[in-house]
């Protein structure tokens, strides 16, 4: 290099004076405080995206924060059977006729006295009357004794005796109406502590400000298990969140038919609702 270009010159260009430049060292060396301005603003762009974006979710969190859910449980009206009225009992049958009296003649022991000592009306009757007359303790007028069957005891003055009703309901089937429902083990106080600690607010419902409420229909047998849960009314984006609760809940109390407990179906309603802070 020239002596009088040398105090103008870069230090690079005088470190690879008469060397090969298109090696790859002096482009590193030349474009070093370049790279190295790009890789800071680089870097600072990256921080100030990742601190707008956590801006951004904590005001979404104070929004979310911000509504309140409440879950409401709604009781069913139970449904009151229609007393049976009680039919009158049949009139008593006729008292059967009374049998036909039969000629009798009374039986009198034999005992050896005199004569004259003997009573008129002690007197044996004589031998041929006997054959068509019954043998008793008294003297009784009738008709002959031919084969006459007295009628058989009544039953109690009623003359008829009923046979034991049969009961045809059928146990094992599922009851649509029944006299006490099935509910959840506790009762309402119970089932309003299960729903408060289970119970999620759908994200998707919240997003959308999405309220209402879910009837859940589902059977409960006689051993209190839950089974065919499906939600039948209510917002779709709630239904999923109700019938899993009502899969999660465990056993429930049977519904009673008649004093038995009995396989039944059961709708049971919930209640989702946001409330904004004021």
């Amino acid at each position: 290099m020239e002596a009088n270009k040398i105090l103008s010159a870069d230090v690079l260009d005088i470190i690879f004076e008469g060397r090969n430049k298109d090696y790859g060292a002096y482009d590193l060396r030349k474009t070093y405080n370049k790279r190295l301005i790009t890789s800071l603003l680089t870097v600072a762009a990256i921080c100030l995206l990742l601190f707008l974006g956590y801006l951004v979710s904590s005001l979404l969190e104070k929004n979310a924060e911000s509504k309140s859910v409440v879950v409401q449980d709604v009781q069913l009206e139970e449904i009151k059977q229609e007393e049976k009225k009680e039919e009158p009992p049949p009139p008593p049958p006729p008292k059967p006729p009374e049998p036909p009296k039969v000629e009798m003649a009374k039986f009198t022991p034999p005992k050896i006295v005199k004569d004259e000592e003997v009573k008129e009306e002690e007197k044996p009757p004589e031998v041929e009357k006997l054959e068509e007359t019954k043998i008793g303790t008294m003297n009784q007028e009738g008709q002959k004794d031919e084969g006459i069957v007295a009628p058989p005891v009544e039953d109690a003055g009623k003359g008829v005796v009923e046979a034991p009703k049969k009961d045809d309901e059928d146990w094992d089937k599922t009851f649509t109406k029944v006299e006490i429902e099935s509910e959840y083990p506790g009762g309402a106080a119970a089932w309003q502590r299960y729903l408060n600690r289970n119970l999620r607010y759908p994200q998707e419902a919240i997003d959308n400000e999405v309220q209402g409420a879910v009837v859940v229909q589902f059977i409960v047998d006689k051993e209190g298990n839950v089974s065919d849960v499906e939600a039948i009314s209510g917002p779709q984006e709630l239904r999923s969140e109700a019938v899993r609760v009502i899969k999660k809940s465990g056993k429930w109390t049977p519904a009673v038919q008649n004093g038995r407990q009995v396989k039944s179906y059961k709708k049971q309603p919930i209640v989702f609702r946001l409330e904004s802070e004021g």
